[in-house]
């Protein structure tokens, strides 16, 4: 059977919105999230590795990617809330949004308006874990400096990492 260019172009078509709509329903949403960046101002400093940025007006909340800083009430948790407060309170950055984490927040690079990344200046002050997920090899350097340096919470002799505090509190509830 012969088509018309006309309706092989609508037959294309068709079949392109089937796989367009089949796309959305069978794949995870997370796996649809895409990346994208945004500049905007720093409004709120939640803890070491989570602040608020404002966006089209509105205050969004962001989740340093590939870092976990210690909870406020572990011990070094009220110097990494200082030092991100320190860099970033008030500032105008860039935030390279990578996904999104279960609490919908933005998973990003936070780009401080020097240049630096905020993630990155964390773990290399001492502040921060690599999180074991992070395939980010500079992330991986800047945790062996600051270990062998014994930099900021390294200086104890065994941190607690917050995802073991967060189970060990979570286990108590």
């Amino acid at each position: 059977m012969f088509h018309t260019q006309h309706e092989t172009s609508f037959y294309c078509l068709v079949w392109a919105c089937v796989l367009a709509v089949s796309l959305a329903v069978l794949v995870p949403a997370p796996a649809l999230a895409r990346s994208f960046t945004f500049a905007g101002v720093v409004v709120k400093i939640h803890d070491g590795d989570t602040i608020s940025v404002v966006r089209r007006g509105h205050a969004e909340e962001v989740r340093l990617a590939g870092i976990d800083c210690p909870e406020l009430r572990q011990a070094f948790g009220p110097r990494a809330k200082n030092f991100t407060s320190q860099l970033a309170s008030g500032q105008m950055v860039t935030v390279r949004v990578q996904g999104t984490d279960d609490r919908g927040r933005h998973l990003a690079v936070v780009v401080l308006p020097d240049g630096r990344s905020l993630n990155r200046e964390l773990v290399a002050a001492g502040l921060a874990w690599k999180i074991k997920t992070s395939k980010n090899k500079e992330l991986t350097k800047l945790e062996r400096s600051a270990r062998s340096a014994k930099r900021g919470l390294w200086a104890d002799a065994d941190p607690t990492p917050p995802w073991e505090y967060r189970k060990a509190r979570n286990a108590k509830r």
